[in-house]
């Protein structure tokens, strides 16, 4: 049987501190292993690089989510699978993305906010409970969890190998139907 032989668009989308990036580099680490050509997208860095001139307004939120997107979808027709971590909070948004690509999956990182600012590497949740910081998603502006995506992996109770199984379980199924 041949696994992963086409390319898509993975989008892990989900709050701060899910697991989003932790779970796309798993499945990245197996699709390399695989002998796919894949390429990890992560919000952060893609923030500080191309999309660095926006803030955080629903509308740069929006604007940040359509560039990761125009980037997958070029990525995703020259034969590479993209693997894009981004919180994008808005379904609007997301479901903008999902048309510009040939194959794509949306896996929902699903993760309690209490458990999201245990985690909280970056202290963003505590420096907004402190009033420190504006705009954090979860707490003064809104994610729209996603209504029916293809993937959900619950991160308070899943250990990442089980959070990555689940997402390649889907690719091949998804390279199967097609």
């Amino acid at each position: 049987m041949r696994y992963f032989v086409e390319h898509m668009v993975v989008w892990f989308t989900g709050l701060s501190s899910a697991g989003k990036t932790t779970i796309a580099e798993g499945v990245e680490k197996e699709l390399s292993r695989r002998g796919v050509r894949v390429q990890v997208l992560d919000g952060d860095q893609m923030r500080r690089n191309l999309c660095r001139d926006l803030g955080f307004s629903d509308e740069d939120r929006m604007e940040n989510v359509r560039r990761l997107g125009v980037v997958a979808s070029l990525l995703e027709r020259n034969g590479i699978t993209v693997l894009v971590a981004a919180i994008s909070p808005f379904r609007q948004a997301r479901e903008q993305v999902r048309k510009l690509c040939d194959a794509f999956s949306e896996v929902y990182v699903n993760a309690p906010l209490s458990v999201c600012e245990q985690r909280d590497p970056k202290g963003l949740y505590a420096k907004a409970r402190r009033g420190e910081l504006r705009s954090v998603t979860g707490i003064d502006s809104p994610y729209e969890t996603p209504l029916e995506p293809e993937v959900e992996c619950h991160t308070d109770h899943e250990d990442v190998a089980q959070s990555v199984n689940k997402v390649l379980l889907a690719i091949e199924n998804a390279r199967s139907a097609r």
